[in-house]
């Protein structure tokens, strides 16, 4: 059976990390002397007082965790974690409804992106700085984290792994997990502190570079302005932020191949071809429609193509311009983006690079067996022979994705919300992008639809950042037997 006082132990203890990151950001209150200060220290009372309950509850356990217990857990922290960190939302009263304030945090845990926020720029420094805060975390994820953090109290990290990263490969750079998440969580903060440095010699506040990059790293696009990146009419802003993007969608561990200067491994990665690739086309596609099409010149052209498509490739989210406004044919063009998303192993969501390359190995594979029936053809990633098991596992998981994407649409548009709508946000939250099509798009919240849908799209973000097996096992059955 599943191990509930490991499990209680845990959670709290990630309620009391929750608890330093609140109170961090409590000193950026006390900087500016901003209104939101004693709500930071009620919010994190709350979440120590809880945390520490559920250490107690927990004390004696064992520390073992199955793999059942991994996938548990994994989906409990990102309630927990996501639950306690709206206090302060809700407390300050700037978002005075549960239901928003949930969706909010959820938005950046998962680092989606999607606000109901109608007026950014009024939330003090704090809320902002915590709003940020979140994606940066939930980027490479909460549980990635406390696979460094947790041996420290005896717990093993490897279980949590296997449940978090359920992507298609995942692969270990060292026999040890947690010197893995360390090197990981090095790479990570040193990009972040690169792209805060990069950003405040392009004239951003110290305030802003570290919030966009929070955002960037984490691929999740908070900003701390309405307008988003178009705020700042800066070509260098854009440029940089584009660039880091498009980093930040690598899969972490061809990054750390890159940091100790193994270039060719990396560059042979046939997911990181696909993905490069992907942009590349994309971005000339969408670059030349704009130059025929719009009163753009060829650079900003090609600006805002490469922005907005490495943007909702890496399902970062941010906007320098509103492509409803762009002809049509770039939505679906953009929509297919959203849907490819960037390399398995980073922080960025959508079906994964690997997956489509699988999928496409398979179907080659379809068409020569109708030719030569008797033919045996094994599916090669990096001329590695894939396992059956893991070609059906993309298989199945990329079955899922359409069907929970069709049965979500239809839920949507039963609950009063436009069609273009539907599809937009529902694409958007289960592949983790912020922004959507039609009235949420990137020039809109999402603060008009149903709450009913708020709630339905904030389990479709969960379901696409710990994708889709992590959560639905829990409703299976077979999952709660005790064999």
């Amino acid at each position: 059976m599943v191990n509930f006082k490991t499990i209680t132990r845990i959670i709290g203890i990630l309620l009391l990390l929750e608890t330093a990151m609140l109170l961090a950001c409590s000193g950026i209150s006390l900087y500016y002397q901003d209104e939101a200060l004693t709500d930071f220290w009620k919010s994190a009372g709350i979440a120590a007082g809880v945390g520490i309950l559920m250490v107690l509850l927990g004390k004696g356990s064992d520390g073992v965790l199955t793999r059942r217990d991994g996938y548990v857990l994994v989906s409990l922290a990102w309630i927990a974690f996501s639950f306690f960190g709206m206090l302060p939302f809700y407390i300050s009263g700037y978002i005075p409804d549960i239901t928003n304030a949930f969706f909010e945090t959820m938005s950046g845990f998962t680092s989606t992106g999607a606000t109901i926020l109608d007026n950014i720029e009024s939330l003090p420094h704090g809320l902002l700085f915590w709003r940020s805060m979140t994606q940066w975390i939930g980027g490479l994820g909460i549980i990635m984290f406390t696979i460094a953090v947790l041996p420290i109290f005896g717990v093993s990290g490897l279980q949590v792994f296997a449940a978090e990263a359920s992507g298609p490969t995942h692969d270990k750079v060292h026999p040890r997990i947690g010197i893995t998440a360390k090197w990981i969580w090095s790479v990570y903060t040193g990009i972040t502190a690169t792209l805060v440095g990069l950003l405040m010699l392009g004239g951003m506040s110290w305030f802003d570079s570290i919030c966009h990059a929070f955002a960037t790293t984490g691929t999740g696009g908070f900003s701390t302005k309405q307008a988003s990146i178009a705020y700042y009419h800066s070509p260098y802003i854009e440029y940089v932020i584009s660039t880091f993007m498009f980093i930040s969608g690598i899969n972490f561990t061809l990054l750390l191949l890159l940091v100790n200067r193994k270039f060719k491994k990396a560059f042979h990665d046939v997911e990181l071809k696909w993905y490069f690739w992907s942009v590349i086309l994309f971005t000339g596609i969408i670059a030349t429609i704009l130059y025929y099409t719009s009163p753009m010149d060829a650079e900003e052209a090609f600006r805002k193509s490469l922005f907005q498509v490495t943007s909702l490739h890496t399902s970062t989210g941010f906007a320098t311009d509103d492509y409803m406004l762009w002809p049509s044919v770039t939505w679906g063009l953009l929509t297919i983006v959203m849907v490819i998303g960037a390399c398995a192993g980073s922080t960025t969501g959508g079906l994964k690079c690997i997956r489509l390359v699988i999928l496409s190995k398979v179907s080659k594979n379809e068409f020569k067996h109708i030719l030569h029936p008797n033919a045996v053809l094994p599916v090669r990633i990096n001329k590695q022979v894939l396992s059956t098991s893991i070609v059906s596992t993309v298989l199945a998981f990329s079955f899922l994705y359409l069907v929970i994407i069709i049965i979500s649409i239809l839920l949507m548009m039963a609950m009063g919300v436009g069609f273009e709508e539907s599809i937009g946000c529902v694409i958007s939250s289960i592949g983790n992008m912020g922004p959507g099509l039609g009235d949420t798009g990137p020039a809109y919240s999402w603060n008009a639809l149903p709450d009913a849908a708020k709630w339905l799209l904030s389990l479709l973000m969960l379901l696409g950042r710990l994708e889709l097996f992590t959560v639905l096992l829990l409703f299976t059955p077979d999952f709660w037997k005790k064999n």
